[in-house]
Protein backbone atom coordinates (compact mmCIF):
# COMPACT_ATOMS: atom_id res chain seq x y z
CA UNK A 1 0.00 0.00 0.00
CA UNK A 2 3.20 2.33 0.50
CA UNK A 3 3.63 3.25 -2.89
CA UNK A 4 0.97 3.80 -4.05
CA UNK A 5 -0.36 6.08 -1.40
CA UNK A 6 2.87 8.02 -1.38
CA UNK A 7 2.30 8.49 -4.84
CA UNK A 8 -1.40 9.61 -5.26
CA UNK A 9 -1.12 11.06 -1.33
CA UNK A 10 0.21 14.58 -2.61
CA UNK A 11 -2.99 15.33 -4.14
CA UNK A 12 -5.59 13.17 -1.76
CA UNK A 13 -6.53 16.11 -0.20
CA UNK A 14 -8.02 17.77 -3.03
CA UNK A 15 -10.89 15.81 -3.64
CA UNK A 16 -10.73 13.57 -0.30
CA UNK A 17 -12.00 15.19 2.63
CA UNK A 18 -14.17 14.10 5.84
CA UNK A 19 -18.00 13.50 5.04
CA UNK A 20 -19.70 15.46 8.01
CA UNK A 21 -22.26 12.59 7.93
CA UNK A 22 -19.98 9.93 8.07
CA UNK A 23 -18.34 11.65 10.51
CA UNK A 24 -20.64 12.31 12.90
CA UNK A 25 -21.75 8.26 12.44
CA UNK A 26 -18.73 6.86 13.48
CA UNK A 27 -18.42 9.55 16.12
CA UNK A 28 -21.51 7.61 17.71
CA UNK A 29 -20.36 4.14 16.99
CA UNK A 30 -16.95 4.57 18.56
CA UNK A 31 -18.57 6.23 21.35
CA UNK A 32 -16.46 9.61 21.30
CA UNK A 33 -16.24 11.34 24.70
CA UNK A 34 -14.19 13.67 26.41
CA UNK A 35 -11.27 12.30 28.06
CA UNK A 36 -11.31 8.75 26.04
CA UNK A 37 -8.26 7.79 23.85
CA UNK A 38 -9.56 6.46 20.07
CA UNK A 39 -7.26 5.40 17.48
CA UNK A 40 -8.11 5.88 13.86
CA UNK A 41 -5.71 2.88 12.44
CA UNK A 42 -4.78 3.40 8.28
CA UNK A 43 -5.46 7.34 9.27
CA UNK A 44 -4.50 8.36 5.71
CA UNK A 45 -4.45 12.53 5.96
CA UNK A 46 -6.37 12.28 9.15
CA UNK A 47 -9.20 13.66 7.27
CA UNK A 48 -11.70 11.70 9.75
CA UNK A 49 -9.51 11.71 12.66
CA UNK A 50 -9.34 15.15 12.50
CA UNK A 51 -13.04 15.40 11.96
CA UNK A 52 -13.90 13.02 15.55
CA UNK A 53 -11.14 14.65 16.91
CA UNK A 54 -13.33 18.06 16.92
CA UNK A 55 -16.29 16.28 18.06
CA UNK A 56 -14.17 14.72 21.17
CA UNK A 57 -11.45 12.62 22.93
CA UNK A 58 -7.65 12.28 22.31
CA UNK A 59 -7.24 11.35 18.90
CA UNK A 60 -4.20 9.02 17.43
CA UNK A 61 -3.82 8.11 13.94
CA UNK A 62 -1.10 5.74 12.05
CA UNK A 63 -0.92 4.94 8.33
CA UNK A 64 2.35 3.04 6.48
CA UNK A 65 2.13 5.92 4.37
CA UNK A 66 4.68 8.96 5.53
CA UNK A 67 3.57 10.73 2.25
CA UNK A 68 -0.05 11.08 3.94
CA UNK A 69 1.18 10.51 8.02
CA UNK A 70 3.07 13.83 7.23
CA UNK A 71 -0.10 15.85 5.21
CA UNK A 72 -1.85 14.70 8.23
CA UNK A 73 0.25 16.49 11.23
CA UNK A 74 0.20 19.58 9.27
CA UNK A 75 -3.71 19.41 9.73
CA UNK A 76 -3.30 19.59 13.90
CA UNK A 77 -0.22 19.02 15.91
CA UNK A 78 -3.21 17.99 19.05
CA UNK A 79 -3.34 14.24 17.36
CA UNK A 80 -0.68 12.05 18.10
CA UNK A 81 0.46 10.99 14.38
CA UNK A 82 2.39 7.71 14.01
CA UNK A 83 4.14 5.83 10.58
CA UNK A 84 3.47 2.06 11.30
CA UNK A 85 1.84 -0.82 9.90
CA UNK A 86 -1.30 -2.00 10.97
CA UNK A 87 -0.22 -5.46 12.02
CA UNK A 88 2.76 -3.77 14.34
CA UNK A 89 1.09 -1.18 15.99
CA UNK A 90 3.28 0.89 18.33
CA UNK A 91 1.14 1.35 21.05
CA UNK A 92 0.75 -0.37 25.00
CA UNK A 93 -1.73 -2.70 25.37
CA UNK A 94 -5.26 -1.67 26.54
CA UNK A 95 -4.46 2.13 25.36
CA UNK A 96 -7.60 2.96 23.66
CA UNK A 97 -11.29 3.25 24.51
CA UNK A 98 -12.02 2.80 21.12
CA UNK A 99 -10.95 2.68 16.79
CA UNK A 100 -11.71 3.20 13.79
CA UNK A 101 -10.55 2.35 10.32
CA UNK A 102 -12.26 3.79 7.09
CA UNK A 103 -12.05 2.72 3.50
CA UNK A 104 -8.58 0.66 4.11
CA UNK A 105 -8.62 -2.67 5.31
CA UNK A 106 -8.72 -3.88 1.62
CA UNK A 107 -4.86 -2.39 1.42
CA UNK A 108 -3.88 -5.13 4.54
CA UNK A 109 -2.46 -8.22 3.16
CA UNK A 110 -3.86 -9.87 5.73
CA UNK A 111 -7.03 -9.33 8.43
CA UNK A 112 -6.29 -11.05 10.99
CA UNK A 113 -3.30 -9.51 12.37
CA UNK A 114 -4.19 -5.62 12.42
CA UNK A 115 -7.67 -7.08 13.93
CA UNK A 116 -5.36 -8.69 16.91
CA UNK A 117 -3.21 -5.15 16.92
CA UNK A 118 -6.41 -3.26 16.88
CA UNK A 119 -7.80 -5.82 19.94
CA UNK A 120 -4.71 -5.39 22.12
CA UNK A 121 -4.05 -2.05 22.59
CA UNK A 122 -8.30 -1.69 22.94
CA UNK A 123 -8.47 -1.24 26.85
CA UNK A 124 -12.56 -2.00 25.89
CA UNK A 125 -14.75 -0.39 23.58
CA UNK A 126 -15.68 -0.38 19.35
CA UNK A 127 -13.60 -1.12 16.29
CA UNK A 128 -15.62 0.37 13.69
CA UNK A 129 -15.24 -0.21 10.32
CA UNK A 130 -16.25 1.62 7.10
CA UNK A 131 -15.59 -0.69 3.68
CA UNK A 132 -17.36 -2.26 1.36
CA UNK A 133 -17.89 -5.59 0.46
CA UNK A 134 -17.80 -7.70 -2.85
CA UNK A 135 -21.42 -8.16 -2.98
CA UNK A 136 -22.24 -4.20 -2.64
CA UNK A 137 -19.41 -4.04 -5.03
CA UNK A 138 -21.21 -6.16 -7.84
CA UNK A 139 -23.92 -3.51 -7.94
CA UNK A 140 -21.92 -0.83 -8.87
CA UNK A 141 -22.73 0.68 -12.18
CA UNK A 142 -19.00 1.64 -12.73
CA UNK A 143 -19.27 -2.35 -13.53
CA UNK A 144 -20.42 -1.21 -16.88
CA UNK A 145 -18.21 0.74 -17.99
CA UNK A 146 -14.80 -0.22 -16.37
CA UNK A 147 -15.19 -4.11 -16.10
CA UNK A 148 -11.75 -5.23 -15.34
CA UNK A 149 -11.17 -2.37 -13.33
CA UNK A 150 -14.09 -3.85 -11.13
CA UNK A 151 -13.10 -7.00 -11.07
CA UNK A 152 -10.00 -6.81 -9.65
CA UNK A 153 -11.54 -3.84 -7.42
CA UNK A 154 -13.72 -6.56 -5.96
CA UNK A 155 -11.66 -9.68 -5.84
CA UNK A 156 -9.41 -6.81 -3.45
CA UNK A 157 -12.23 -6.42 -0.84
CA UNK A 158 -12.72 -8.70 1.81
CA UNK A 159 -16.43 -10.15 2.00
CA UNK A 160 -18.41 -9.88 4.73
CA UNK A 161 -18.12 -13.43 6.37
CA UNK A 162 -14.15 -12.74 5.73
CA UNK A 163 -14.04 -9.91 7.80
CA UNK A 164 -16.52 -10.77 10.67
CA UNK A 165 -14.76 -13.76 10.95
CA UNK A 166 -11.13 -12.31 11.40
CA UNK A 167 -13.21 -9.62 14.06
CA UNK A 168 -14.49 -12.58 16.12
CA UNK A 169 -11.03 -14.75 15.89
CA UNK A 170 -9.54 -11.50 16.96
CA UNK A 171 -11.79 -11.27 19.68
CA UNK A 172 -14.11 -9.05 19.14
CA UNK A 173 -17.75 -9.63 19.16
CA UNK A 174 -20.01 -8.20 15.81
CA UNK A 175 -22.83 -5.57 17.27
CA UNK A 176 -24.32 -4.79 13.92
CA UNK A 177 -23.69 -4.29 10.23
CA UNK A 178 -25.07 -1.13 8.62
CA UNK A 179 -25.67 -0.32 4.98
CA UNK A 180 -24.56 2.67 3.70
CA UNK A 181 -26.03 4.46 0.91
CA UNK A 182 -24.24 7.16 -1.27
CA UNK A 183 -26.11 10.60 -1.52
CA UNK A 184 -25.22 13.58 -3.73
CA UNK A 185 -24.28 15.71 -0.59
CA UNK A 186 -21.78 12.90 0.21
CA UNK A 187 -18.23 15.43 0.36
CA UNK A 188 -15.59 12.70 0.03
CA UNK A 189 -15.09 11.31 -3.45
CA UNK A 190 -14.53 8.03 -3.17
CA UNK A 191 -14.70 5.29 -5.41
CA UNK A 192 -18.76 5.36 -5.73
CA UNK A 193 -19.34 8.47 -4.22
CA UNK A 194 -20.32 9.42 -8.20
CA UNK A 195 -22.72 7.06 -7.75
CA UNK A 196 -25.94 9.76 -9.18
CA UNK A 197 -23.17 12.34 -10.62
CA UNK A 198 -21.54 10.37 -13.45
CA UNK A 199 -20.07 13.45 -14.36
CA UNK A 200 -17.57 13.10 -11.59
CA UNK A 201 -15.94 10.74 -13.23
CA UNK A 202 -14.44 12.75 -16.20
CA UNK A 203 -12.50 14.75 -13.68
CA UNK A 204 -8.87 13.72 -13.62
CA UNK A 205 -8.24 15.16 -10.83
CA UNK A 206 -10.64 13.10 -8.61
CA UNK A 207 -9.97 9.62 -10.30
CA UNK A 208 -6.36 10.66 -9.40
CA UNK A 209 -7.60 10.13 -5.42
CA UNK A 210 -9.32 7.04 -5.88
CA UNK A 211 -7.00 3.98 -5.72
CA UNK A 212 -8.91 1.26 -8.19
CA UNK A 213 -8.80 4.37 -11.02
CA UNK A 214 -4.84 5.19 -9.74
CA UNK A 215 -3.71 1.43 -10.05
CA UNK A 216 -6.25 -0.85 -11.53
CA UNK A 217 -7.67 1.05 -14.63
CA UNK A 218 -5.42 0.21 -17.84
CA UNK A 219 -5.23 3.46 -20.26
CA UNK A 220 -6.86 1.60 -22.50
CA UNK A 221 -10.00 0.72 -20.45
CA UNK A 222 -9.95 4.07 -19.14
CA UNK A 223 -10.02 5.95 -22.46
CA UNK A 224 -12.65 3.74 -23.62
CA UNK A 225 -14.53 3.58 -20.37
CA UNK A 226 -15.01 7.78 -19.80
CA UNK A 227 -15.66 8.14 -24.30
CA UNK A 228 -18.66 5.66 -23.22
CA UNK A 229 -19.58 6.93 -20.06
CA UNK A 230 -19.33 10.49 -21.68
CA UNK A 231 -21.61 9.56 -24.87
CA UNK A 232 -24.06 7.71 -22.56
CA UNK A 233 -24.32 10.61 -20.45
CA UNK A 234 -25.05 12.93 -23.09
CA UNK A 235 -27.57 10.77 -24.95
CA UNK A 236 -29.53 9.79 -21.53
CA UNK A 237 -28.70 6.12 -21.95
CA UNK A 238 -26.65 6.56 -18.53
CA UNK A 239 -29.97 6.46 -16.75
CA UNK A 240 -31.07 3.28 -17.98
CA UNK A 241 -27.20 1.57 -17.04
CA UNK A 242 -27.76 3.03 -13.99
CA UNK A 243 -30.91 1.72 -13.07
CA UNK A 244 -29.79 -1.65 -13.91
CA UNK A 245 -27.54 -1.53 -11.44
CA UNK A 246 -29.82 -0.76 -8.04
CA UNK A 247 -28.93 -2.47 -4.89
CA UNK A 248 -30.53 -3.29 -2.31
CA UNK A 249 -27.82 -3.99 0.22
CA UNK A 250 -26.15 -0.83 0.49
CA UNK A 251 -23.31 0.94 -1.51
CA UNK A 252 -20.81 0.27 1.44
CA UNK A 253 -21.00 -0.54 5.24
CA UNK A 254 -20.36 0.35 8.44
CA UNK A 255 -19.32 -2.89 11.25
CA UNK A 256 -19.02 -2.52 14.58
CA UNK A 257 -17.51 -4.55 16.61
CA UNK A 258 -16.66 -4.81 20.44
CA UNK A 259 -13.86 -6.40 22.51
CA UNK A 260 -15.06 -8.64 24.31
CA UNK A 261 -14.53 -8.20 28.46
CA UNK A 262 -12.85 -10.42 30.73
Amino acid sequence: MQPLYNEIGSTYCATRRADPTIARTLAGLVEVQKGRRFLDLACGTGNYTTALASIGGEWHGCDISDVMINQARSKSPAIDWKLSKADSLPYQSKYFDGAMCTLAIHHFPDLLKPFQEVHRVLDQGVFALFTAFPEQMEGYWLCHYFPEMMKSSIVQMPAQTLVTAALESAGFEIEKIEPFYITNELQDLFLYSGKDRPNQYLDSAVRANISSFASRCSVEELSAGLERLSRDIESGEFSKVAASYQSTHGDYAYVVARKRRG
